[in-house]
């Protein structure tokens, strides 16, 4: 089939890498939001999905907004049969949706109709999931509502990060999503309809919802932690500045006790208390500083007695 890739960050490269190695599929166009500023000099620079199309060769897309009749001649013009997105960034209006003979198919990284949203496997590690998964399905206008064609499903370790979770599923995905279309062009996959129980959402999580509070149980911290770990990434307040926080590891019950936010530095490792045990303390990112173990950090704050996290 002639193919229209629609996708942005990192997480999109296997599946297009994957499009592209097809002997039954051509990619003749791919469709990223347009560059945006980087690093410290704030260059604008290609997102991963375009960068890897320009390496491709496969002309390459990026709108402002995906909208308008001339935007929709431009997708008309390639004679689509079908348009796979995966983490594109952008809602697609009915007219645009229209255009692919076989539609748009998604590839979203949860098992539907568990966390609809732009944070699944955020969502999912910090409710505690043990099964998340990827999912294909047909684009319709409502947030990740279209029915399904096919899952992978994925365990969540005890201390994995989003981002670790991710990656796994980003290669999984891209399986299903090849063999989705597959099965498309061959006419032996049918979309189901979502089931009308099981429905929870998973919005962008912000810097703001990514602040640890230290008074909440230490298997919440935990969770939280690990599910914005390494973005938008995990932070409390030291001192009055930000301290990034890398994922912790809770202590036993009755092993130590401390009020919550309270900081106690041994010589190997440095501890906070919660609401519930301890947390041992992994990476950290002072204010101006590199991400470093905590011991090492602490050695050179030089942390009274006494003193606590916010």
């Amino acid at each position: 089939m002639r193919l229209l890739f629609a996708g942005t960050p990192e997480p999109a490269v296997p599946a297009l890498r994957a499009l592209l190695a097809s002997s039954r599929h051509e990619v003749v166009a791919v469709l990223t939001r347009p560059d945006a500023p980087s690093g410290r000099g704030r260059r604008l620079t290609r997102s991963p999905v375009g960068a890897l199309a320009d390496e491709a060769g496969v002309p390459v897309l990026t709108p402002a907004r995906p909208t308008g009749a001339e935007f929709v001649e431009t997708l008309r013009g390639l004679e689509l049969d079908c348009a796979p997105v995966v983490a594109y960034g952008a809602l697609l209006p009915r007219p645009v949706l229209d255009v692919p003979r076989h539609g748009w198919v998604n590839l979203h990284f949860s098992l539907l109709p568990a966390w609809r949203g732009a944070a699944p496997v955020q969502a999912a590690i910090r409710h505690g999931d043990d099964i998340t998964g990827a999912t294909t399905f047909r684009l319709e206008e409502g947030m990740d509502t279209g029915p399904t064609y096919g899952v992978v499903t994925e365990p969540v370790g005890a201390t994995d990060t989003a981002g670790e979770v991710l990656a796994r599923l980003a290669e999984s995905g891209a399986t299903l999503l090849t063999a989705t279309l597959d099965g498309i062009a061959d006419g032996t996959v049918d979309a189901v309809p979502q089931p009308a129980d099981g429905v929870s959402h998973a919005p962008k999580v912000t810097p703001a919802g990514a602040r640890v509070d230290p008074a909440s149980p230490a298997a919440a911290i935990d969770r939280l932690v690990r599910s914005v770990t390494p973005e938008p990434g995990a932070w409390c307040e030291f001192r009055g500045d930000r301290l990034g926080l890398g994922p912790v590891r809770p202590l036993r019950t009755g092993e130590i006790e401390l009020a919550p936010g309270e900081l106690r530095v041994e010589r190997r490792r440095v501890l906070a208390g919660t609401a519930t045990v301890p947390v041992e303390l992994g990476a950290v990112t002072a204010k101006g500083k590199r991400q470093m173990p905590a011991a090492d950090w602490a050695r050179g704050a030089r942390i009274d007695a006494g003193e606590h996290l916010t």
